[in-house]
């Protein structure tokens, strides 16, 4: 008996990744295979924590069989990850695999099963573990209304990313602006790059002066012409999920600045969890209660 489903692949981040070029970098993409069809996500340069923050939508997906059997248990999803190089195919990083939650076209689109829930994959390159990815996956039954029948996929819309639709809203985390504080590194010939999400801030550096109260990496005045941080412009905070847990590690890369405009990676961190970092004002109107109190 055939079934015609929708899938959606909702593919909000990965985290710690493979370092493919010897910059100490990648420039991932995921590439979604599920039955005979596939779709990849963009291209996001220079990063090993990629937020693609990208529905893929997979039309008319016809599969064979019971329809209870389908829904207690649908086909894998298999999901690999690459990294594009500017010449020659792109370099395999890892792969993980997934199984989607199934709607079948009597059931109602409510909780607790739907809206699905981003969850973490394991990604694998060969036995070692390779990263994580961050994404949610489900499929949906083509009833005999047609797509009409299915759930609308509500925003938001980013006109900038032209035909790539976000993750909807109900699945994708919510936002808060974070900015961080980096404690005192010294040295006259190294550069430091902060990777942090989608975002890169490189200076070169000789000693920082940290600024508690405002969770923002400064150098020292005396210093500044090493420094592109003269305009405060140059470190925006950034959106980050509230939900702790899904924060994206904060990657620390060091390179040696060397003569010619030469660089040499001298070497890596990755602060995998900042929750014990994490700064948070106290609460005014409880203090105003104590002392009134």
């Amino acid at each position: 008996e055939k079934q015609v489903f929708q899938l959606r692949a909702h593919m909000y981040q990965a985290r710690s990744l493979f370092a493919a070029d010897s910059s100490g970098l990648s420039d991932p993409f995921a590439r979604v295979f599920f039955i005979s069809q596939s779709q990849c996500t963009e291209v996001l340069n220079e990063t090993l924590c990629p937020t693609w923050d990208q529905l893929l939508v997979f039309d008319n997906v016809e599969l064979y069989g019971d329809a209870h059997e389908m829904r207690d248990d649908p086909p894998i999803i298999v999901i690999e990850i690459y990294d594009q190089d500017t010449v020659g195919k792109a370099d395999f990083m890892g792969r993980t695999f997934a199984k989607p939650v199934v709607k079948m076209s009597d059931e109602q689109y409510c909780p607790p099963r739907f809206p699905p829930q981003l969850e973490y994959y394991q990604i694998y390159r060969g036995n070692s573990t390779a990263g994580d990815l961050l994404a949610a996956f489900e499929l949906l039954q083509i009833g005999p209304g047609g797509k009409s029948d299915l759930p609308p996929i509500d925003g938001p819309t980013d006109i900038d990313r032209g035909p790539i639709l976000p993750v909807p809203l109900g699945i994708r985390p919510v936002l808060s602006k974070y900015r961080v504080e980096v404690i005192a590194l010294e040295h006259p010939i190294l550069m430091l790059t902060i990777l942090w999400g989608r975002r890169i801030y490189p200076w070169v550096v000789e000693s920082f002066e940290v600024l508690k109260t405002s969770w923002a990496l400064r150098p020292n005045t005396s210093h500044s012409s090493h420094s592109a941080l003269d305009n405060q412009d140059t470190f925006a905070s950034q959106d980050l999920p509230e939900n702790e847990l899904l924060h994206p590690p904060l990657n620390i890369r060091v390179v040696d600045c060397r003569a010619f405009g030469r660089y040499t990676l001298v070497g890596s961190h990755a602060v995998s969890s900042l929750r014990k970092f994490i700064y948070r004002p106290p609460d005014k109107k409880a203090q105003h209660w104590n002392m009134t109190g």
